[in-house]
């Protein structure tokens, strides 16, 4: 496929454009996706658009005089309105009273919850039911019932061979 704009380059960018509920197909080389990314980091400037997202009138007001300036990486609280990202670890800190608006705004919570992967919980999920039916079985071993002990068994044998995890570990 050609680029829409060039048309010498071969496309390697697509982007789909939605302009007054009218959705445009853009094939594009590296070169016209820059130039694209540019001209559209212009006409919306990043930092008005975190501007705008920052809901507290108050700190907004404050944010017009900000001189700090993170003693680590140097940046200043204006560097980061232009360019919309922080230098390094440390700005969280030195910007935290600015950033916290704004990150409760994107996120809807000023601390991180996270997400554990789905594969991994279904592995724990697996121990955990394993873990379970072993605690089982011993009590059914020690208080001699025997038959229950075999169905714990069983059920042990029947994880292990169709959910791929090891039941005697």
């Amino acid at each position: 496929m050609i680029c829409n704009l060039c048309g010498k380059n071969p496309a390697t960018v697509h982007l789909t454009e939605i302009i007054d509920e009218q959705m445009n197909e853009l094939h594009l080389c590296e070169e016209c996706a820059r130039k694209k990314s540019a001209a559209m980091e212009q006409q919306f400037g990043l930092s008005d658009l975190l501007a705008g997202m920052a809901k507290d009138e108050t700190v907004a007001k404050d944010e017009e005089n900000v001189t700090v300036k993170c003693p680590n990486c140097g940046l200043t609280y204006a560097d980061f309105k232009k360019i919309g990202r922080l230098g390094c670890g440390e700005c969280y800190n030195v910007f935290k009273k600015y950033l916290a608006p704004l990150l409760k705004r994107i996120h809807g919570s000023t601390q991180h919850m996270g997400k554990a992967p789905l594969k991994g919980a279904k592995i724990s999920k697996k121990r955990a039911d394993i873990q379970e039916l072993r605690a089982r079985l011993q009590k059914a071993v020690e208080s001699e019932a025997y038959e229950e002990a075999a169905r714990l068994r069983d059920q042990l044998k029947q994880l292990d061979n169709k959910k791929g995890i090891n039941a005697a570990e």
